[in-house]
Formats: structure tokens, sequence, C-alpha cells
């Protein structure tokens, strides 16, 4: 059984999902009964109601649920708990196989719950599998979504960097993917010393996580993701409310892998890296300070204006690598800056591109899967606001404008201009529950992403 989805049954309950609009024109196709209880009830078919129709004998007969669109992706994500235990089947059936497979997952989805600490107690109800839902797909979606989430979630102290790169060693045996993750001091003669200058203070070494799948000859598709397992701000410390929930500050990684694990399912006709940064920003002796000059792996020099900006120095010796391939396509999440949650919130990733085709593909496909993207521009007169009189760049601003845009600016310095890359900037957490989307961590641009891949790469 995946996420409360179940093998039909003819004792399945009858759910019917409908619109306001169309419930006056629903009940005068049903018996005059069922017209007076809805009628008496009250019921409008408002979007997240529901009814429950009683047969002869007081036994729920039919279930009728409120829906803003009936072939929308969470139009069922909060029905799993909402409902008594038991089995229910859509009636009428969707015609279209997207539709089908769309409502199944949003079921599936909102059957998560963390619970690796503590138990939940509340039970799900059962969905019989829509007869054309593609189940392959919605089960590869859900478990990349959970392994998303259950990484994210997992606090500190049991998801530091050497965590993390466990957690991609068993999706790499998974796939028979082949892995290597550089350890330490090892990341200096491996020529990846931002990576290290980040993580060196912490009692858990930093790592780069290095995963390639799938057969040589196929179009390269490099995926980057920010593996900050906890950042305190380094001794540019953040304030107590800043750091409660930088747990999650591995979110682009962790998105990252849930999309490897669905290309690697569905055997996209790719050859796949993943390239990982796993380390901790902390504070120590011999942490990074403000104003030192680190030589990245692509031999630009960097000033260190604010050790807060840790993300962007960790991605940028991951990106120098993926651009050395010369690969097809590199896609890179992160749960980069506060700005772009300033001017975006929590449930739209800021996605820059320097080809405006895959964004605007990038863009359609988030649409489509209700995993949204909005682009911001990749803006070249502001990269003149990471000027520094000592090296080739600050990692910084000096100034408060257009945060997301310049740490952008500051990561396209690692990718050559004929690469074909786009960056997501998330948030990666639900800061409230939504149905289907429980509060806590989240997979953000994993589904846009895998439809992207699968469109271009899918055989």
């Amino acid at each position: 059984m995946v996420g409360g989805l179940v093998a039909g049954t003819a004792s399945a309950v009858p759910l019917t999902l409908l619109r306001a609009s169309e419930l006056g024109g629903w009940l005068r196709r049903q018996p005059a009964v069922a017209a007076d209880w809805v009628e008496q009830s009250g019921f409008a078919a408002k979007p997240g109601s529901l009814l429950r129709l009683p047969d002869a004998k007081g036994r729920v007969a039919r279930v009728v649920v409120g829906v803003e669109d009936p072939a929308e992706l969470w139009a069922m994500g909060g029905l799993a708990s909402a409902l008594a235990a038991g089995r229910y089947r859509l009636d009428p059936e969707p015609r279209a196989a997207a539709v089908a497979t769309r409502l199944a997952l949003g079921w599936a989805l909102g059957t998560y719950r963390f619970t690796r600490y503590k138990q939940a107690n509340d039970g799900f109800a059962s969905l019989v599998w829509p007869a054309k839902a593609d189940r392959a797909s919605v089960r590869r979606t859900v478990e990349a979504v959970t392994l998303a989430r259950d990484l994210i979630n997992t606090p500190a102290n049991d998801m530091g960097p050497a965590a993390l790169a466990s957690a991609a060693r068993d999706l790499a045996r998974r796939h028979k993917a082949r892995i290597q993750v550089i350890v330490g001091d090892r990341l200096l003669d491996a020529n990846y010393p931002t990576i290290h200058a980040v993580g060196r203070a912490a009692a858990v070494a930093p790592r780069l996580i290095d995963m390639v799948w799938g057969n040589p000859r196929h179009p390269k598709v490099t995926l980057c993701g920010k593996g900050v397992c906890f950042d305190t701000g380094g001794l540019d410390l953040k304030p107590a409310g800043g750091m409660r929930n930088m747990k999650k500050d591995m979110g682009g990684a962790a998105c990252v892998l849930a999309l490897a694990h669905m290309v690697m399912a569905a055997r996209l006709k790719v050859r796949l890296r993943v390239l990982v940064p796993a380390v901790e920003n902390a504070v120590s002796g011999n942490a990074m300070r403000p104003l030192d000059i680190v030589r990245t792996r692509k031999g630009i020099t960097v000033e260190i204006g604010n050790t807060d900006a840790e993300g962007r120095l960790v991605l940028c010796d991951a990106l120098a690598e993926a651009d050395r391939e010369k690969p097809d396509l590199i896609l890179d999440c992160a749960t980069l800056t506060g700005a772009a949650r300033v001017a975006l919130g929590p449930d739209l990733p800021a996605l820059f591109a320097n080809d405006d085709a895959l964004a605007d593909a990038l863009l359609r496909h988030g649409a489509a899967e209700g995993d949204p993207l909005w682009r911001l521009p990749l803006w070249q007169p502001y990269k003149k606001l990471l000027d520094s009189p000592a090296a080739d760049i600050n990692n910084v601003s000096e100034s408060g404008f257009a945060g997301a845009i310049t740490a952008a600016l500051f990561m396209q310095q690692f990718v050559s201009a004929e690469t074909r890359w786009a960056h997501v900037d998330m948030m990666a957490w639900n800061p409230t529950a939504k149905p289907g989307r429980p509060a806590g961590g989240e997979a953000q641009f994993v589904r846009a992403g895998f439809a992207l891949l699968a469109e271009r790469y899918g055989g």
C-alpha cells in the first residue's frame, strides 16, 4: 500500500468531488432523499467542506466534498485524515489518466507524518486506486517527497554531514549508483577549498557527496544541493529566532536527492550526477572569519563579507566541478536567502536561469504539477554590488538590496555561459499545515524538476 491507496473493493464508500457551481446539477440526478439531506444540512460545496450522506440504516452511503477544482492536486490532500477510517472510491472515476494520477498523489501525500521520535496516533482513511492512475508515477513521487520531508524534519543532532552522506549512500545502493564521499582535509587535497572553509569549525567534518548513475553515453545532467545541516551563521552569529529552524538548511540537498530518486526510479535516459556539499556552519577557534579571503575551486578569490552567507560558498565549488564536465544541464537547489522568502513567501521558490527556454519550461511544469516557481532576473548591473577591494568578488553585498539576485549572480560566476543552468532558491518548509502539506519540511521543485527531465530525457 502506498500512502493510503489500496486495491479495488466493492465495499468502498463512494466519494464525489463537486464545485459549488456543480452542486445543483448533481442533486437533480440524485434520489429525493439525498437532495433533502443536503438541503437540511446547509451544505453548499464550499471548498474544504464535506458532507456524509446516510443510507436507510444510518451508515455512510456517500461522501460529497466541496472543492475549488476537482482536477487539482490538493483537492483530496486533506481527506485521508478528515474522513473516518475505512475505504473510499472516487465516483465518478476521473476520465483522464493525468487527473486520476494527480488525485491519487494528493491523497497519498496527505498521509505523510514524521514519526521518527513521536508515534502518530491518528489513523488514515484509504482510497481505492483510481482505475486510470499511473501507479508507478505516484509511488516514486510519494517515495521522493517522503525522503525529502524526512531528511529535512530530522534534527541536526541526527542529520549532520555524516548522516546526510549515509542517506545518500542508501539511495545509491538502492539504485546501484556509484558514490564517493570526500571528507575533511581530503577536500583540500581534492581542491574543494570553500566547502572545507565553511565546514572546518564543526565537530563533524565537512564532506562532498558525489553520486553518479546512468549510461555515460546519455546526456549529462547534474544536480547540486546545498547541504548545510545546521547553520549558526558562523562568527556572524544568527540571533536565536533566526537559528531556530536551521536544521532545514540542508533542504536543497534533500530535494536534489529526492529528485535523483525519481530520475533513477523512472530510468530516464541521462547520465545523472549529484553533488552535495554537506557541512555544518559552526563556531570554533578555526572558524572562517569576516574579511578572510578564500580561493575557490575555480580559482576565483572570494572575500568573506559575512560568514552567514555560507550556502553560496559551498555550492560554488560544487558548481565549478559540475561545469567542468560541460553537462547538458545543471540544476541547483538551495535554501539560500531570506530575501527570496521576503519577496515571494514560503510557497514560491525563486527561479534563476541563464537560458530563457529552460526557465519557461520549468515555470510551465511547475504550474502543471502544483509545484510552482517564480522567476527572478539575473540582473547583471547588480553584480557590481559584490565588488571587493581585496579579492575577485565578495560573498555578499554591503547594501540590503536584491539579496536573492546578488546571491544568484555570485553563483553564476562558477558556471560557464554556454552551460544551461537553473538555480532554485527555496524555503523547503511549510510554516503552517495545508491539505496534503503538513507543517515542517517540504519537497519543493522536485515534481517540477522531474517533469522537465522526463519531458527532455524520457526516451
